[in-house]
C-alpha cells in the first residue's frame, strides 16, 4: 500500500500521523498491497469549489471522497488506485469545537471517514450509519491504543 498526503492549505497539520493513519485503516480492512491512496488538505475555497461541482452542494464542507478503483479491481500489473479523500482542516477545527473535539481529532476521524467511504461504506440509512461510525470509532481507538502515550 501507498499512502501519499499533499498538504495545501495554511493550518498546520501532523501529516506523518495522518498517513500512519491512513495505513493503518487499509490494513485493518484488508486492502490489497497494491493499493494506493491520496489525501489532500486543503482550503474552504478549494473543497467549496469541490462540493459545488462535484456534489452540487454550496459551501465549503469538512471531508469528500473520490473513489477510483475498488479493491481487485485493476488487472495485475496495472496501477491500483483506490481514490483521494479531500480534507479540510479549517472547517475541521471549526466544528470540533461543537463536538467537544480537538482539531487533531477531528481530521483523524474525518480521514478514517472517507477511507471507508472509498471502501464503499456509507450513511444513508440508521443501519449503514450505525456501522459506518461504529467502525470509525474502532479503527480510531486501536490507532490511538498504539500510537498515543
Amino acid at each position: 500500500m501507498a499512502v501519499f498526503l499533499a498538504d495545501e492549505q495554511d493550518l498546520e497539520v501532523d501529516e506523518s500521523r495522518l498517513v500512519a493513519l491512513a495505513y493503518h485503516v487499509l490494513a485493518a480492512q484488508r486492502v490489497p498491497e497494491d493499493m494506493e491512496l491520496s489525501l489532500l488538505l486543503v482550503d474552504e475555497p478549494t473543497i467549496a469549489e469541490l462540493n459545488e461541482q462535484h456534489l452540487g452542494k454550496a459551501g465549503a464542507t469538512d471531508v469528500l471522497a473520490f473513489p477510483i478503483d475498488e479493491p481487485g479491481e485493476s488487472p495485475p500489473g496495472a496501477p491500483a488506485i483506490l481514490g483521494d479523500v479531500v480534507l479540510c482542516p479549517k472547517v475541521a477545527h471549526e466544528q470540533a469545537s461543537n463536538l467537544s473535539r480537538s482539531g487533531a481529532e477531528e481530521l483523524e476521524l474525518l480521514t478514517v471517514h472517507g477511507i471507508l467511504h472509498l471502501l464503499g461504506m456509507d450513511h444513508a440509512d440508521p443501519a449503514s450509519e450505525r456501522e459506518m461510525f461504529g467502525l470509525t470509532d474502532r479503527l480510531l481507538a486501536e490507532f490511538r491504543q498504539v500510537n498515543d502515550p
